[in-house]
Parts: C-alpha cells; sequence; structure tokens
C-alpha cells in the first residue's frame, strides 16, 4: 500500500505532515468539484437525458469500492426482465485506436482497460468505451441497447442519470472523510442522500453503523461470493474444495483498488497463501513480474488481473471469480427501481 493510501485509510502518523501540506490543494478541489456541479444543477452547462434509461454505478472516492461486481449483476438483472444491457465505460488504461470504442472478442486490454474488457468476457454484453460517456451510450443504443449501464462516472454530470448507486467498501469507507488529495474522496459524503441507494460492499463496521442511524438515505449491503477456481489458460473451473485438496497451497497476487480484500477473501475460503504480492491499481502486467513466484506453486489471482495475462500465462495459473449477492428485500428494492425506469410491471 503507498504511503498516501496508509494516510487515508490506516492512520498513519505521516498525515502530520502530509494532510497540513495537502489540505490547500483539496480545498482548491473541493471549490472546482461544488461550481461544476452548481453549473450543471442551475443549467448553466448542458446535461443530455438519452433515449433509453441509464444506470450510473460509482463512488464518491477512490476505486476498489466494488463497482464492477455490481455492474455485472445489473446486466443479468437487467436481462432477467427481459431487457438488452449495454455498459459504458472510460476504459481506464486502454489505448484505442478511435473512441467510442466498441469492443469485440479480439479487443484486449491494452485497448479497452482491463475492466471492460473483464465484464464483455464474463457476460458477453455489448461493452463501449470512451471519455464521452454520452457517445458511447449512443453508439450502445443504435445497437439494440434498451438500458445502459455506466461503469463509474457519478461525477460525469453531464450525463443524466434515471437511477444512480453509490457504492462504498464496508471496510475501509470514507478513509479519513477529506478531499482528494488530502483524504480519498472526490466528494464528501454529503453526497450519499442524492443517490438513489448507497451499496455497502461487505459488512460494516458497527461503530459506523451506531454513528450513521440518522441517515434518511435508502441503503444496501452487497456481499461478494466466490464459489470456484479458474485456469487462465484453459478455462477450466473447479470448486475451491476441490482445487484446494489438489494443490493444497498457492502463491497470490492482486492489482486492484483494495488488493487485501482479495487476499483476506481467500483466506476467508481456507485457501494459504505462500506468498502474497500487491501492485498498484490497473497495473500492466508482464512476465517479469512474476520472477519472484516459485513456479511449481500455482499462482492465483483476480478476474481483473487475469484479462491482462493471457498472452503470456503458465499452465498452473488461475484466478478467482466473485460474484454480488444481495438478501431477498434489497434484490426486490433493486429489480423495483429497474422496473420502475423501464416501465416493467
Amino acid at each position: 500500500m503507498r504511503l498516501i493510501e496508509k494516510v487515508w485509510f490506516n492512520n498513519h502518523p505521516a498525515k502530520w505532515l502530509l494532510v497540513p501540506l495537502l489540505l490547500p490543494v483539496s480545498a482548491l478541489f473541493g471549490l472546482l468539484s461544488s461550481l461544476r456541479r452548481l453549473s450543471f444543477k442551475l443549467g448553466l452547462s448542458k446535461s443530455v437525458k438519452l433515449s433509453k434509461p441509464v444506470i450510473v454505478v460509482g463512488n464518491i472516492g477512490v476505486g476498489g469500492n466494488g463497482k464492477t461486481p455490481m455492474v455485472i449483476y445489473l446486466v443479468e438483472l437487467s436481462r432477467s426482465l427481459g431487457l438488452t444491457p449495454g455498459v459504458i465505460s472510460r476504459g481506464y488504461g486502454g489505448q484505442a485506436e478511435h473512441y467510442p470504442y466498441l469492443l469485440d472478442s479480439s479487443s484486449t486490454a491494452a485497448e479497452a482497460g482491463d475492466e471492460p474488457i473483464l465484464i464483455q468476457q464474463r457476460c458477453q454484453v455489448a461493452v463501449a468505451v470512451g471519455s464521452d460517456r454520452i457517445a458511447s451510450a449512443e453508439l450502445l443504443i443504435a445497437k439494440g441497447c434498451d438500458i445502459i449501464i455506466s461503469d463509474d462516472g457519478l461525477q460525469h454530470y453531464r450525463l443524466q442519470r434515471d437511477i444512480e448507486l453509490i457504492i462504498v467498501d464496508g471496510k475501509r469507507l470514507f478513509g479519513n472523510g477529506l478531499l482528494l488529495p488530502a483524504g480519498p474522496l472526490r466528494e464528501g459524503q454529503w453526497r450519499l442522500p442524492y443517490s438513489d441507494l448507497v451499496i455497502y460492499n461487505g459488512e460494516v463496521a458497527a461503530d459506523y453503523q451506531r454513528s450513521s442511524r440518522g441517515n434518511n438515505y435508502p441503503c444496501a449491503q452487497m456481499s461478494l461470493s466466490a464459489v470456484e477456481l479458474c485456469n487462465i489458460q484453459t478455462g477450466a473451473c473447479i470448486s475451491i474444495d476441490d482445487f484446494i485438496v489438489l494443490h493444497g497451497s498457492v502463491n497470490a497476487i492482486a492489482g486492484i483498488g483494495a488488493p487485501q480484500r482479495f487476499f483476506d477473501t481467500l483466506k476467508v475460503n481456507k485457501i494459504n497463501i505462500v506468498e502474497q504480492q500487491s501492485f498498484v491499481d490497473h497495473h500492466r502486467f508482464i512476465l517479469n513480474d512474476f520472477k519472484g513466484f516459485d513456479g511449481n506453486i500455482p499462482l492465483l489471482m483476480t478476474e481483473k488481473d487475469a484479462v491482462k495475462c493471457r498472452d503470456f500465462c503458465q499452465g498452473n495459473w488461475w484466478y478467482l471469480p466473485v460474484n454480488a449477492t444481495f438478501n431477498d428485500a434489497e434484490l426486490q428494492l433493486l429489480l423495483d427501481k429497474v422496473k420502475a425506469v423501464t416501465n416493467i410491471t
């Protein structure tokens, strides 16, 4: 974990030096962000209403909150209602020849970014990437999509949205509560009541639950479940229990926003880790990144990392797909929201 992240989330002593230095920049960031939001609210900046409903899945802080599993969940939820969803994304880390860029079976993470590739390969859904989310959405609508799911884009106010979901890491929450760069937040916690639903990824600390009882905005809790491991090279999948019997221990890597969450998931599922290594979010992997690991021990990674390793993966490299789950009441809440904006009875 980088030092600044330790300051944001772990109360590192370096906060006494870094936070005072960065607070003026955070104040400027907050002012510019507020003026931009106000500009759209007053109609001084133009926002666009699309011909099809839009669901934005975003967060008020830095990455690693669980947006991608939620997007995948919404794709399948929409399909269960007879809809044809399409996904738009910024495509962070990708460099396509043109934008908006429509993914196909030959697209790579170098072109489209890791998360769009993961979503497209997992769901076989139409995905378009580009900084102009409206252009990406209109491309998907022209291709026959009747509901658009935006992976991130909470602060992309130019795009009007019918449903707005804010994902919050239940463990890290809002860190020190400060705006970037002194803290991890793009917008303050005041933003939460303006969304349609705040979704906490994982159990929330009891002290936070007690302090937030007065909140008057709807909340839900999402859990991420894992039941199998998949071989990157062959695509073959086996249950976690069978994998443990066959292979025992693993080495593990994670290049995501909250890598410890992945390592903790492995431990919860009783997968023994010999060595583990974290990389920065969206790290572009090369084979040399793995030279320090014992090649005789299986290497386990996230699904997001696996899409960037397919061209050079070894036979004993595996990934752990995870799925978002909700209780029945919260599932019904999501269903009702999607039905309301799509006029499904």
